[in-house]
């Protein structure tokens, strides 16, 4: 499985405010680009934190793409996935309106009834690990349904399990013309940190957009 995480952040670094709410950071041209990237894609996945933030649909916005897509066999829209060790997915949730088949990674503590819920309202229900989500078993399912490429949309917490676990193959992040500041806004990696054997990344290219940068980079 080739992963690639994306994301928006502003100068100084942070995804959003100490407050988590949705701030826009880049502009059309970013994100058509993250658009292009979701249907190049085989799933879409976030943290169960940016679906309580953002109840994102995370679907393909251009009908022309979402075309492309199925001519060449595939659904519309790419899958969703999102990563809930704490089981705080809501059964109205965006990703879960049918738009797309969506799968629910939780550990197998899960209590049965939010299982039962969570297949009720039509997602595929993953488990691994024993009291949080063992990534690189889930991600190795994922591969076995025929995923082969994951976009990661955030947040800063699974960003950094994802890191921590050597799971991560590209870095795309759009750095935005603002300063949000805050010591409890969320960063592009939150989690513990690191403090030795620092994962190591590659630059790949830096391009200008909108009023930012796009940077991408492979980790190495």
């Amino acid at each position: 499985m080739h992963v690639v995480v994306n994301a928006a952040m502003s100068a100084d670094g942070k995804l959003s405010s100490r407050e988590r709410t949705q701030i826009e950071i880049s502009g059309p041209d970013d994100f058509d680009r993250v658009d292009q990237l979701r249907a190049d894609s085989d799933a879409v996945m976030v943290g169960v934190g940016t679906v309580l933030a953002d109840d994102p649909s995370l679907t393909v916005d251009s009908a022309d793409r979402r075309r492309a897509r199925g001519e060449r066999g595939d659904p519309a829209n790419p899958a969703r996935v999102v990563a809930d060790s704490r089981v705080r997915t809501p059964p109205d949730a965006t990703v879960l309106d049918g738009a797309a088949h969506t799968y629910l990674l939780v550990s197998r503590a899960a209590p049965t009834d939010f299982v039962e819920q969570m297949e009720e309202a039509g997602a595929t229900v993953l488990a691994t690990g024993e009291d949080r989500v063992n990534l690189t078993t889930a991600l190795g399912k994922l591969e076995g349904e025929g995923i082969d490429q994951l976009m990661v949309e955030g947040g800063g917490e699974l960003i950094f399990s994802l890191v921590e676990e050597g799971l991560v193959d590209e870095l795309s992040v759009f750095v935005g013309p603002k300063v949000i500041g805050g010591r409890d806004a969320p960063t592009l990696a939150d989690g513990d940190g690191f403090t030795e054997a620092f994962p190591e990344l590659e630059l790949r290219s830096v391009e200008r957009l909108d009023a930012g940068a796009l940077l991408e980079w492979d980790v190495v």
